[in-house]
């Protein structure tokens, strides 16, 4: 059965072609709540609720652009949800903001260690930096999806990278005393 048939069918609720949609995209959706949640415990909830809306909104997919895209949105939206009404974001003023960056030399540190360390940022820190850095998001945008103001986006990554920074220096520190 090829996709838009898939598609069709989920329209019609059905429960065989939903699950046959979630073992299509599963691993795809799952990395993206991934990279947004706390940890993994968080992303498979968030996995669950974003097929769940997915489902919902289905009837709204119209076959113009791709499905792929219009479900790894919903799957973004879902996760930021989460986040959009609690008081995690602090108001900051623009003038004080300094822009880092942080500068990972090849085979530093691991894949699954860096998503570790981005995965402990604190959620608006962790959330900025992901949408901006990982997704290309501008800050305008971010503060659009966010409800924050362009400011605080950010000094928010700014606070992010300066966290990665400090963590990644100090796990180098480390390896390097280990390996002496």
């Amino acid at each position: 059965m090829g996709l838009e048939q898939l598609i069709e069918n989920c329209k019609k609720q059905n429960t065989k072609a939903q699950g046959e949609l979630y073992k299509l995209f599963s691993s795809k959706l799952f990395t993206i709540c991934l990279k947004y949640s706390r940890n993994r415990v968080e992303a498979e909830d968030n996995l669950q609720d974003a097929f769940l809306t997915i489902f919902k909104k289905i009837e709204q997919y119209k076959n113009k652009g791709s499905f792929e895209g219009w479900i790894k949105r919903i799957t973004v939206n879902t996760v930021l949800q989460r986040y959009r009404n609690e008081k995690v974001f602090d108001l900051v003023n623009e003038n004080s903001i300094e822009d880092t960056t942080v500068e990972i030399e090849e085979d530093s540190i691991s894949i699954d260690y860096l998503l570790e360390i981005i995965q402990e940022l604190p959620d608006r820190y962790r959330l900025v930096f992901n949408l901006y850095v990982l997704d290309g998001y501008s800050h305008k945008d971010i503060a659009d999806m966010l409800s924050i103001n362009i400011g605080t986006s950010k000094s928010n990554l700014a606070r992010a990278r300066q966290i990665l920074r400090q963590t990644i220096e100090h796990y180098k520190t480390v390896q390097q005393s280990q390996s002496l």
